[in-house]
């Protein structure tokens, strides 16, 4: 691609975002969000995929009337398929992960799914995992299966009603979906099983053209017809892809939002433990990844009880001096401490103070040190999203890990990392905000404060 900028549709669990990216340094040049709401039902809780719909025209409307755009490219949170008819409409509405109506067959889908070891996805409860999913919506549901002529997972959804063209994706697959064989490069066993063999829209890699969009679309943007549209990525793929390409291993990449995710590239062979939401990713280029993840985002709305100010020194210093701190898990539901219930150790800070944001920050690095751990990491760290802006954080993670961490100066990492599957577009990364390192005059104390929290947490 020469010339022009990247539109990028990122739909992530908590908004649907539409970026604007300068191919030649990756800066975004505009965003726009609108929250991704699920709507209740019936016949289940689903994602408002015809609101999305028109944000989207009317903002690739916009930003091609302001700008100029040379291409498209896609990408959205995992754990999502949508289920499409002859006409390809939706067969049923797309169904929110975090329902728990999986749940209720989740014994016969456990006689019906691989092994761990087959697929790197581990064991998850409501709709995290994909085959749980389309199981337990095919029996619900008695007519869908008939209703259903293909299936394509999310990214390659709205990559469908650009283009028309249906497909899937190996990141989308390859996250913790049952469905893909990692090492393989090919579909499960569990794809045959549910009787979707012929129905499964054919892998592809992410920064393949789907093709141009459709004569609807360019009317509706003003786009030009010839228009390509990449094939599309899971979102925390997206955050490692700039790095795969910039990088040398090993290394790690933590992309952050409502999940935070943990990828080793290159670090020390480990067993993965599933039963601490560990699993194995598949990259862009088809590669496995092994990675770690919680729910950082959701359990830091969760903990701050509100807005607070930055903490100063004198607050991370008497978080550190009286050993205040949070203990797994503030979201129960997933993560390495499933099933733990989270609690304080020490006076509990005040919700809206600088105190409160320092413990929480602690928290939530050494949640991340500890994915970091169990997955095999070695060499620095790198830092997406709305996390590589909180310093107390990064400083935190630097003394647990050891290692530097470079928090990365994008507003999100996945907006430049589904715009590097277009053609021509560079891999340049953004300057780093500083990072944090051992001349932190803090480290000593901060280093004592995580060995205490993996002792009094389990790490």
């Amino acid at each position: 691609m020469t010339g022009g900028h990247v539109a990028v549709i990122d739909i992530g669990k908590t908004n649907a975002k539409l970026a604007l990216v300068d191919p030649a340094d990756l800066a975004e040049v505009a965003v726009i969000t609108r929250p991704n709401t699920v709507r209740p039902g019936p016949p289940w809780p689903h994602f408002d995929t015809e609101g999305h719909w028109q944000f989207l025209l009317d903002g690739l409307r916009d930003f091609h009337s302001a700008h100029g755009i040379s291409a498209i490219s896609v990408t959205t949170h995992g754990a999502c398929a949508a289920l499409l008819d002859e006409k390809g409409g939706l067969a049923a509405p797309i169904l929110d992960y975090e329902h728990d109506g999986p749940d209720d067959l989740s014994a016969d889908y456990d006689a019906l799914r691989p092994g761990f070891s087959e697929t790197g996805s581990p064991r998850l409860g409501m709709g995290l995992n994909l085959g749980a999913q389309l199981h337990w919506m095919l029996q619900t549901d008695p007519g869908l299966r008939t209703r259903t002529a293909r299936i394509v997972t999310y990214p390659q959804y709205w990559g469908f009603r650009l283009t028309g063209v249906a497909a899937t994706d190996v990141t989308s697959l390859g996250c913790h979906t049952d469905l893909w064989l990692p090492a393989e490069g090919r579909f499960s066993p569990l794809v045959d099983t549910l009787g979707l063999g012929g129905i499964m829209a054919p892998p592809r890699r992410p920064d393949e053209v789907l093709g141009p969009i459709t004569p609807e679309v360019a009317q509706a943007t003003g786009l030009p017809p010839e228009t390509p549209v990449q094939c599309g990525i899971h979102d925390s793929n997206a955050s490692l892809l700039p790095h795969l390409r910039s990088q040398q291993a090993p290394f790690s990449v933590v992309s952050t939002g409502t999940w935070v995710i943990a990828m080793s590239i290159g670090g020390t062979v480990v067993d993965l433990d599933p039963g601490k939401d560990t699993l194995i990713n598949v990259n862009a280029l088809g590669a496995p990844v092994p990675s770690a993840r919680f729910m950082g985002g959701r359990e830091h709305d969760i903990a701050s009880g509100g807005a607070y100010p930055d903490p100063d020194e004198s607050e991370l210093a008497a978080i550190l001096r009286d050993g205040i701190m949070l203990l797994p898990a503030v979201e129960p539901g997933s993560g390495p401490f499933r099933g733990r219930q989270a609690r304080w150790v020490g006076a509990e800070p005040a919700p809206g103070s600088g105190r409160r944001g320092a413990a929480l920050a602690f928290y939530l690095a050494l949640m991340t040190a500890h994915c970091l751990r169990i997955i095999g990491h070695a060499g620095q760290i790198v830092v997406e999203g709305p996390f590589a802006r909180n310093r107390a954080y990064a400083r935190m993670l630097a003394a647990a890990t050891g290692d530097r961490v470079i928090p990365s100066g994008a507003a999100t990492g996945t907006s430049q990392g589904a715009a590097l599957l277009v053609d021509g577009t560079r891999p340049a990364m953004p300057a780093p905000i500083a990072p944090a390192d051992g001349a932190d005059p803090l480290t000593a104390q901060m280093r004592a404060y995580a060995d205490l929290w993996q002792y009094r947490s389990g790490a």
